[in-house]
Parts: structure tokens; sequence; C-alpha cells
């Protein structure tokens, strides 16, 4: 019941249906009960709406799915230490699943894989538990494609894509789909499924590492290269812009690439492309953290012993998602490097990682900084205000020229420095 479950279930409930949620985390289940979330897609008004029908209900143990029509997993695929799939959330799951499922049931994967795994893992463990692919259970995949704090795309109006074992596998997972999505692509297979939704982010991926190469370049021919992909932009057919940053966050971009690359070798192919892509991408927090020290060397200061205050420590502005964020690098990077590092970012209260609490953005608080560095826009953070009290902004983001000029280009206030 996270970023794909949560929404889902209350999609659900808005169509009508009568929905049952599980995670195992009891301190979760209780506040959900309760009508509070924690994923700004949903709101607390939203969730208690949607309790106080009587069609959602909460558990930590999985028999009630003994009465359920439709099963859908929705848990993380994350990579390893060295970049490996890890499927063992899901695995978990399914087997948890797997005794409970009613005659008939749909199972249906969201989680993001690598193409294979829904015929080669997950179908034989219910073959093994004694059912029948297509005949007394369906299997499908169905790739989640949430994107957190997206006022624009939702569930409804994102489409979906599934690919069934068998045809009626299939058309089953199609129309449980279609209840709440307005738009289901039908492929011919999971694998197809589970490609589309790998090649979708291995797309953004290569394409920012693209980009956050071409930054680090500009920088040193001394172009600016947010005027220069603002100028690009203008060409109204075979260019899509895309923005440099200090790193990949969230869920998906930043790994699923590996699961690619993983599968690859299966097939004696290394792709090249995609792994340096990764390499790119992983390199930007210390390209970042660079950019930092040359903007405290400007003005006599060294790294070590300076105060940085870090605008945002989400992966993205206006959510409190902390998947994979590049916050979480720089501020290991600076404080290995001898920095007395605080944050403030109005979505994220505290990191457990990290044993940091979210100070109070105040006048004394940016005043006491040696450096401010922006590492994610928040909609509610005063950037104006930031500028005007800050001694030293690095802004890692473009968001006060956005903010200040209305347009990537244009002139930055003395005290400010774009990555």
């Amino acid at each position: 019941m996270g970023y794909v479950g949560l929404p889902l279930a209350t999609a659900f409930v808005d169509a009508g249906e009568d929905v049952l949620g599980i995670d195992i985390d009891p301190r979760k289940v209780e506040a959900l009960d309760a009508g509070r979330t924690w994923i700004e897609d949903v709101t607390s008004d939203e969730l208690a709406a949607a309790v106080a029908t009587g069609r959602l209900r909460i558990a930590t143990t999985p028999e009630g799915l003994a009465d359920r029509d439709a099963v859908i997993v929705c848990l993380p695929t994350p990579i390893d230490e060295h970049r490996n799939p890890d499927l063992r959330p899901v695995l978990s799951g399914v087997e948890a699943a797997i005794p409970h499922l009613a005659p008939g049931a749909l199972l249906v994967l969201e989680s993001t894989t690598w193409p294979g795994t829904t015929r080669e893992v997950i179908a034989p463990l219910l073959e093994q538990a004694g059912h029948r692919i297509g005949e007394d259970v369906f299997l499908a995949f169905s790739p989640e494609r949430v994107d957190p704090g997206n006022a624009r795309y939702g569930i409804r109006n994102t489409p979906k894509v599934v690919g069934g074992m068998t045809a009626e596998c299939t058309r089953r997972a199609a129309e449980l789909y279609a209840t709440i999505c307005e738009t289901v692509k039908v492929v011919s297979s999971p694998e197809s499924a589970e490609m589309a939704k790998i090649v979708e982010n291995t797309f953004r991926a290569v394409n920012i590492a693209l980009v956050n190469e071409m930054a680090i370049l500009a920088d040193r021919m001394g172009v600016d290269i947010w005027e220069t992909i603002d100028a690009a932009s203008t060409k109204p057919f075979g260019f899509m812009p895309f923005w440099p940053g200090p790193g990949l966050g969230g869920h998906c971009i930043p790994v699923d690439p590996f699961y690619l690359t993983w599968r690859a070798k299966a097939y004696d192919l290394d792709t090249e492309f995609v792994e340096l892509a990764g390499r790119i991408n992983s390199n930007m927090p210390y390209y970042a953290v660079s950019r930092v020290v040359r903007a405290l060397n400007g003005v006599a200061k060294p790294l070590r012993g300076s105060r940085v205050l870090l605008l945002g420590m989400a992966y993205k502005g206006n959510v409190g998602d902390l998947r994979e964020s590049p916050s979480l690098k720089l501020v290991e990077l600076l404080r290995r490097d001898g920095a007395i590092v605080e944050y403030h970012d109005p979505h994220v209260a505290w990191v457990n990682g990290l044993d940091m609490a979210s100070v109070p953005l105040t006048d004394e608080t940016l005043a006491a900084a040696d450096v401010v560095v922006l590492a994610t826009h928040h909609r509610a953070v005063d950037l104006a205000h930031v500028v005007q009290h800050a001694r030293l902004l690095v802004d890692l983001r473009n968001a006060v020229r956005q903010t200040l000029n209305g347009e990537p280009g244009g002139p930055v206030p003395d005290n400010v420095e774009v990555l």
C-alpha cells in the first residue's frame, strides 16, 4: 500500500469496487485505517472518504484474498549493491498470496522487472502450487506508470499496458483495468509489457545522461547549457528537451535500466550504451559537489568546516519521496569532505538513514549558511526570499532563473551560481 498500491486502491473504490489492501507494516495499516496518508497523490481527505465507504479495508495478512476476484502485486523491485535485480519483496508477496487465491482469480504483477519475470519466475510458483494458468488462475503483467506529484496525469488518464500469459488472462486483466483507466493497451505477451516499461525508463535515463554530459562539457566551454536546451526546444520536430541535474532519483529511472542490462547478459549481449548512461548519471552528485567547492573557492572558503544548507531532500519537487534521491548522496559526499550539513524540505520532516531533521527556512538559517545548495525545487520554498538572504547559492536545478526571469536563460544575482 505504497506509491502504487494506495492510488490503485482508491481508484478502484471510486469505481465502486470492494478493495482489500495488504501491507505488512502494522503502523502503516493503522494510519491508513485512520485515513492518514503520507503520499501526495492520495490526500488524507480522499483516503478517509474511501475508508468511510466501507469498500476499502486494510490488513497485514493475506487470508482475506480468498474472496478476491483479482490480486494486484505492486511491491518494490530494487537492485542490490552490485546492481543486480532483487526480486525478494515480489517473491515474498506472491508466495504469501498463492495459498489464498480463489478459484478463477486473476493475479497481476505491476512491479517493474526484467522481461521474462512473469513467465519464468511467477508462473512456476503458481504451477508448483497445483494451479493451471489460464484455467483455474489467470496471470498477467501490467506495469505501473505512477508519477508521484504529477497533477496532469494520474491512473485514469494514463494508458495502461496489459499482457497476459494466455488470451483469456489478457482479456480479464484488460477488463479489470478498464474500470479505472480510460485507455488499456493490450500487447501480445507479458514479456512485451515488461519490456515496454523498461524501454520507457531506459529512454529517460539515457537522455538525461546525455544532457548531463552536455552540461559538464558546456561548463568547461563557458556555454550556458540551460539557454542552449531552451533554444533547441524551439525546434517543432525531432527534439525533446531533457534537463541536467545533480543525479537521478525515484524508484524507476535510476534502477530499471540495470534490470535490462542484467537480463541482456543471458543473451550474450552487453548493453554498453545503457551502462554508460548509468555511469554518467551516477557521477552527477560528485560533479554537483565539485561545483559547490568551486563556488566556495570563489569566496575564499574551503568546503571543510563550511556550513551547507541543502534545499530539498526529496528526489523531485513538491513530493516527499526519498527513493534514490540524489540529495542523500550529496549529504554523504559533503559530510565526507568535512562540511557541516543541514537541510530544509517542507515535504520531508526527517531522514532516518542520515539522522537529520528539516530545519526551518528562516532569515537566520539562511544567513548562517556559508553556501545554500538548491537540490530540489519545491513550490513551497520562496526562492526570492532565499536569494535575498543567502550569502551564496548554488542552484543545481536552474530554479532561480525560472522563478525570477520566467525562462531558463537570463541573468542571475551575483550571489547565485547555476549548474
